[in-house]
């Protein structure tokens, strides 16, 4: 036991002994480990972001789009009226909410592009035509007011909700609730104003859409006001598109009813619609996704961020071959007076895996300390785990024995009388 504690003495001596070209040792090993949690902790955060967005649709959601088709070979020629028909029909909703089991619940939407007026003040809104269970499941919260009731809907009322960039954009800092703005040619009187959040509509997770200049107004008040065809007039030709329903979110009754209810969804879909005039969304199949992009991207930074770890480890076996030769006589003179070679060997083990580590430890200090700077430089959340500490405070020791290693072998394979002599 007295002899370890010697050596590891020893070993302590000699980094203090050379303190300059220690600390010089040690940068590559902090550079290593402080960039390895920066990409990790980078990566982490750019994947609970998308994840945070996905999560906010819904994990049990399935969402159902009309797409526009590409094919308009059944339209008219320019300066003639054409109507395009596709998209999801109020047939598809029933049939999904009466057919397909463990469906808790489904939302039917349809949209229209409109003005929306109050007095002097205007902004080119879109108006959702949707039920009045929908923030219930899009997870959006009533700020001001209520939203449309059961009655509203069965009574075709002619009352909106705004959210609050439209609210801002038509009252100012005047109170909404209760006032009337037109919608088109259309009056609506305001009973709420509904927060706003990102849609997430891309495989990768990427934000493609807001609701940020959406009102919402009952489903049947849309039909009744507003019509069942979209118009579109431009360069002296009209067209029109004839959608009934634009989006319908199902939510099944649990987690594990998610995927058999979205292929149900898409048997049903591919039945009624050969055109192919739609898409199915499943945000947990984009999260599980997201989730194993993130694992690639994290082990993809990692790889790049443990060259700096690698350049350490040659740096610190490039200083110890070099100490090796400096103290051959000192080497000498141990083994003379009776030192074992696994004594030598612990000996520079001590040092190499004290430069490593204590470069290790500052290290996880700049690794810690990156997610503010990210933030506050490139807008970017960056998470720290308590994983990547470890793992690359880990590897900073390990690469501090394995490129210690042979340096250490070399100076314990000298021979003690040429060792000696050696000048």
């Amino acid at each position: 036991m007295n002899s370890f504690f010697r050596t590891v003495g020893l070993g302590l001596r000699s980094i203090r002994l050379h303190f300059l070209r220690s600390v010089l040792t040690m940068l590559g090993i902090l550079f290593g480990v402080g960039s390895v949690i920066a990409m990790l902790a980078f990566g982490e955060g750019t994947s609970q972001e998308a994840q945070d967005q996905l999560k906010r649709l819904g994990s049990t959601n399935i969402i159902l789009k009309s797409v526009k088709p590409t094919d308009t070979a059944s339209s008219a020629g320019e300066g003639q009226q054409r109507t395009i028909s596709y998209g999801l029909k109020y047939d598809d909703a029933k049939i999904i909410r009466d057919t397909i089991p463990n469906v808790k619940v489904v939302v039917s939407a349809r949209d229209y592009p409109k003005p929306l007026r109050f007095k002097q003040r205007g902004v080119d809104g879109k108006v959702r035509g949707t039920v009045p269970w929908f923030p219930e499941v899009s997870k959006l919260k009533i700020l001001q007011g209520r939203f449309f009731a059961d009655i509203d809907e069965r009574d075709h009322m002619n009352v909106c909700v705004l959210t609050p960039t439209v609210a801002r954009k038509l009252f100012l800092h005047e109170y909404p609730i209760g006032k009337m703005i037109k919608v088109d040619y259309d009056p609506f009187t305001v009973i709420g104003v509904i927060e706003e959040k990102t849609g997430v509509t891309k495989e990768d997770g990427s934000p493609t859409e807001t609701n940020f200049n959406t009102i919402y107004i009952p489903l049947s008040s849309s039909r009744v006001y507003l019509g069942e065809q979209i118009v579109d007039r431009s360069s002296g030709s009209s067209s029109r598109e004839d959608v009934q329903l634009h989006e319908i979110q199902v939510q099944a009754n649990e987690l594990e009813d998610v995927l058999p209810v979205s292929q149900s969804i898409r048997r049903v879909l591919a039945f009624n619609h050969p055109n192919n005039d739609y898409e199915v969304k499943v945000p947990l199949e984009l999260i599980r996704a997201a989730k194993e992009n993130a694992r690639m991207f994290a082990v993809f930074l990692a790889l790049i961020a443990s060259v700096s770890l690698l350049v350490g480890g040659i740096g610190i076996m490039n200083i110890m071959l070099a100490s090796v030769t400096e103290r051959t006589r000192e080497i000498g003179v141990r083994r003379a007076l009776g030192a074992r070679r696994k004594h030598i060997i612990a000996q520079f083990l001590v040092e190499t895996v004290t430069l490593s580590s204590f470069g290790g430890a500052l290290g996880v200090l700049v690794g810690i300390s990156a997610p503010p700077v990210i933030e506050a430089t490139m807008g970017q959340r960056a998470i720290v785990r308590m994983e990547f500490v470890v793992l690359s405070f880990g590897v900073s020791a390990l690469v501090g024995v394995v490129f210690g290693l042979y340096p250490a072998i070399r100076a314990a394979s000298l021979d003690p009388i040429e060792a000696l002599r050696h000048e």
